[in-house]
């Protein structure tokens, strides 16, 4: 088995941003001339053009679809299935080969030929299971499409058909373990490419003591993958098909290299283009590249959601209006933290900059989040750059 699933993953820097560069022209040219509305105003000369372009919710995406069915005008072509996330929001699905783009990660998991893969995300209504199943075809290995529950059963077929490795929930696979133990069964699989929830760091030890490889991927229904990981504790590597941002929360502009913000994505597949969709999740860049050899630039991983919304004194507080805030102080960042004192509710709202004017902030704040708060000034650099503009720190447990 090759180390790289495609030399796509160790181009050099130049020649990735150059090929992302037309496949985004083209991705744009796609929606411009589609009843999409969402791509008004902004051109894209260079990458870092992008930023200039609005940034597409899901809560956008709901109002398109409700607008104009099923896809809210966006261009879409050569599609299989039809999904359905809560909402609801339709995602289109193709059958192409990789259409979805995992069979990068589970090449990164050692999956291919000879490979039987128990597969255990979900097929009904979900693109999960069918996204891996495209992603296994993609590196030539057999699937079992074993869905959710009924874990006996999917012991004893895992045990009959020989599977060797495991798709699903970074949890489910113990269930599965622990069954087969308690039956007295004995399972071949060795790897395990997960997704869906926290693969914690314990729970990845009990695999690596019963020999599973076990690694992790971020993809969302929207958009496919969007980064995964190679090796164990390196990060996770962009796939080479998408364009990832991390903005400050309720803004599209850019955070600083290595600083939380929100994840951004533009993906370049021709058959559904989405640009500049905030997936809601907070994570990172990591400085340097894979010491796998794959250069692509790598993020963390999910560290938490970027809607912060959160109800103070009865009335909701959302990301996007911190950033009005910001605009309208003058502010280098701002951070609104609600607390208690006694049983009331209490609003914080600490601004970021120099020559900041406190009585200015204040009549800003009544009127743009419409409640009175304290205001603090602090100096550039002085704020945590954790990803929260919102912070709430009332306990509910008392």
């Amino acid at each position: 088995m090759t180390i790289y699933f495609d030399d796509l993953e160790t181009r050099d820097a130049q020649t990735r941003e150059r090929a992302q560069l037309a496949g985004l022209k083209s991705q744009i040219d796609r929606v411009a001339g589609s009843d999409a509305s969402w791509l008004s105003g902004g051109v894209v000369a260079e990458m870092d053009d992008l930023p200039g372009l609005p940034v597409l919710r899901k809560s956008d995406l709901g109002r398109m679809q409700a607008e104009v069915p099923p896809f809210g005008g966006i261009p879409v072509s050569h599609i299989s299935h039809v999904f359905q996330s809560p909402g609801p929001i339709y995602e289109p699905g193709g059958n192409a080969p990789d259409w979805w783009r995992f069979g990068r990660f589970l090449h990164a998991c050692g999956i291919g030929p000879g490979d039987t893969v128990q597969n255990c995300f979900a097929y009904h209504l979900t693109p999960a299971g069918t996204m891996f199943e495209n992603g296994a075809a993609a590196v030539g290995a057999r699937v079992i499409p074993a869905g959710t529950g009924q874990t006996e059963q999917q012991v004893m077929a895992a045990h009959a058909l020989g599977a060797t490795a495991y798709a699903g929930t970074p949890d489910y696979l113990k269930v599965i373990l622990e069954k087969a133990d308690a039956m007295g069964v004995a399972l071949k699989i060795t790897k395990a490419a997960v997704s869906g929830g926290a693969l914690f760091p314990q729970l990845r030890q009990y695999y690596a003591d019963r020999g599973i490889t076990c690694l992790q991927c971020y993809a969302t229904a929207d958009l496919g993958l969007i980064a995964y990981e190679a090796a164990v504790d390196d990060g996770m590597i962009l796939d080479e098909h998408v364009i990832v941002e991390i903005v400050t929360p309720g803004t599209g502009t850019p955070v600083a290299p290595g600083e939380v913000g929100e994840v951004v994505v533009t993906t370049l597949n021709p058959d559904y283009p989405l640009i500049r969709f905030a997936t809601g999740d907070l994570s990172a860049v990591l400085p340097g590249t894979s010491a796998t050899g794959r250069t692509n630039a790598r993020i963390k991983g999910w560290m938490g959601r970027a809607d912060q919304t959160t109800k103070i004194k009865g009335m909701f507080v959302r990301p996007e209006q911190v950033a009005a805030l910001v605009t309208a102080t003058g502010a280098d960042r701002a951070r609104v933290i609600a607390d208690r004192q006694g049983d009331a509710d209490t609003m914080a709202i600490q601004l970021e900059g120099l020559d900041l004017d406190a009585e200015a902030a204040s009549k800003a704040v009544t009127d743009i989040l419409k409640l009175r708060g304290t205001v603090t000034l602090h100096a550039p650099g002085t704020l945590p750059r954790d990803g929260l503009v919102i912070e709430d720190r009332r306990s509910y447990d008392t």
